[in-house]
């Protein structure tokens, strides 16, 4: 088997959270997770080795001695410097797996640079302004200590991050709008199907081409 990391990119509030939740859910689609790790605190709601490894500074210098950081990212918040990064570790088996991240531009090019562009896709998410600023405002209300200054930051941060320059040098261009949940997520299923059969394919022609065996008969 030759698996895939899927990527989910988007602005903040898009819903990729929702739609990362819902594609483990389904059982055909066969993803692992590849939880990773974030210096910042946990919000309400949260759990440690769901959404996040919730990692001190201590942590993440020991893991850069070690060499074992694939990317990683810091943003100056209003509270402090706060640090998202993704490790090589036990969670990661390309040769046995398809596994499925959320990520940002940046992690995502990182990611591909690191495990090869014809391994890592990415699922780019997009909602209207307008919508994710009312979906963001409304999950901050729930927070027990909301922080609007920080939510304001990264909603004018993501107009930068998300340009359509930088897009295209990510070389994203397949978007999947989710004004409708379900639309979205039949969209981004049939995607990854996609993805899944054509890498079964090549291995399976990799595998018979390694054996002798003359892949020419399988054609029709």
């Amino acid at each position: 088997m030759m698996g895939n990391i899927f990527c989910i990119v988007g602005k903040s509030s898009s819903g990729k959270d929702t739609v990362y939740k819902k594609l483990l859910e389904n059982p055909s689609l066969r993803l692992k997770r590849i939880v990773p790790y974030t210096t910042r605190p946990i919000r309400a709601g949260e759990q440690e080795g769901v959404e996040y490894h919730f990692a001190t500074m201590e942590r993440l210098t020991q893991l850069q001695e070690e060499n074992k950081i694939i990317e990683c990212r810091s943003y100056d918040t209003v509270y402090g410097v706060w640090y998202y990064f993704m490790v090589q570790d036990s969670q990661i088996d390309l040769d046995a797996n398809d596994y499925l991240i959320i990520g940002t531009l940046e992690s995502f090019i990182k990611i591909r640079d690191h495990f090869g562009r014809n391994r890592v896709l990415p699922v780019y998410i997009d909602l209207d302004d307008g919508e994710r600023l009312s979906r963001a405002l409304e999950r901050e209300k729930q927070q027990s200590q909301p922080r609007y200054e920080e939510m304001c930051r990264r909603f004018i941060a993501d107009a930068k991050d998300f340009s359509e320059d930088n897009l295209a040098r990510a070389g994203i261009t397949v978007r999947f709008d989710n004004h409708d949940l379900k639309n979205c997520l039949d969209k981004v299923e049939a995607y990854i199907t996609a993805n899944q059969e054509a890498s079964a394919s090549f291995d399976l022609g990799g595998r018979l081409e390694k054996s002798g065996i003359n892949c020419e008969a399988f054609d029709a």
